[in-house]
C-alpha cells in the first residue's frame, strides 16, 4: 500500500510518500505562509504525482488556514484517487521526534498565535492531557516530563527556573508513518485548539440584535 502524508499545520509544509513503511520520497519546506500555493506542486513533484491508496493529513492544532488547506487537499485527492483519508493530531507528530533516541514523557510546545502556546503532554503510549492554548506564563506551570519539544520549546524553557531539555522542532510528514494506529482517526474534523480569530459576519449581526 502506498501512503501519502500531508503536514500543513505550522510554518512548515511537508509531504511524504511511503510504500508500506518505507519512505519513497519527501519534501519539507519552511514557508511561514503560502501553503495554498506550494502544497499541490509539492505533491505533484513526488513519484507518480504522489498517487496513493491512503492519505494521512494533519488535523492541527496550528494555523487555521494551514489546517484547512491540508484537509481540503487530502479530501480532494482521496476522491480523485478513491483513497482512504485519515487524520492525525499535529502535536502527536511533534512528540514522536523526541523519542528517536529513547521514549520518555514529553511536553509539546508549539506556536498558538496571539502570543500563546499550544501545550500537550505525551507518553509513548499516547497523550496524557488535552491540547491547550496558554500564555507563556501559564504554560510554565503545565510543563511535565523530561523534555519540551516544538517550535516554542526553547522560548518556554528560557522563562523557566529549572527547565528540562528543550528541543526545537517542527512537524514533518515523514514521521507520520510511525504514528500508532490508535492516534489516527477517520474523522477529519480540524483540531483548532482555540477560538477562531474572526467571528463570521452572521454571528456578529446576531450578537448586535
Amino acid at each position: 500500500m502506498r501512503i501519502l502524508a500531508i503536514e500543513t499545520a505550522s510554518e512548515a509544509c511537508s509531504v511524504a510518500l511511503f510504500h508500506g513503511d518505507d519512505l519513497i520520497a519527501h519534501d519539507h519546506q519552511v514557508l511561514g505562509r503560502g501553503h495554498a500555493e506550494r502544497l499541490v506542486p509539492m505533491i505533484a513533484s513526488l513519484p507518480e504525482k504522489g498517487r496513493a491508496d491512503r492519505i494521512l493529513v494533519s488535523l492541527g492544532p496550528g494555523s487555521f488556514t494551514g489546517v484547512r488547506i491540508g484537509i481540503a487537499t487530502a479530501r480532494a485527492l482521496g476522491l480523485a484517487w478513491k483513497a482512504k483519508v485519515d487524520g492525525y493530531p499535529t502535536l502527536a507528530l511533534v512528540a514522536l521526534q523526541a523519542w528517536k533516541d529513547g521514549a520518555c514523557p514529553v511536553t509539546v510546545c508549539m506556536n498558538g498565535g496571539h502570543g500563546e502556546y499550544f501545550i500537550q503532554h505525551f507518553a509513548p503510549d499516547g497523550p496524557i492531557s488535552q491540547e491547550q492554548s496558554l500564555t507563556p506564563e501559564a504554560a510554565v506551570l503545565e510543563v511535565r516530563g523530561d523534555c519540551i519539544i516544538g517550535n516554542r520549546a526553547e522560548q518556554l524553557a528560557a522563562i523557566m527556573d529549572n527547565p528540562p531539555q528543550a528541543i526545537d522542532a517542527l512537524p514533518d510528514a515523514r514521521d507520520a508513518i510511525a504514528l500508532p494506529p490508535t492516534w489516527i482517526a477517520s474523522d477529519l474534523a480540524p483540531i483548532y485548539g482555540r477560538a477562531p480569530d474572526a467571528v463570521p459576519q452572521a454571528s456578529n449581526q446576531a450578537g448586535k440584535s
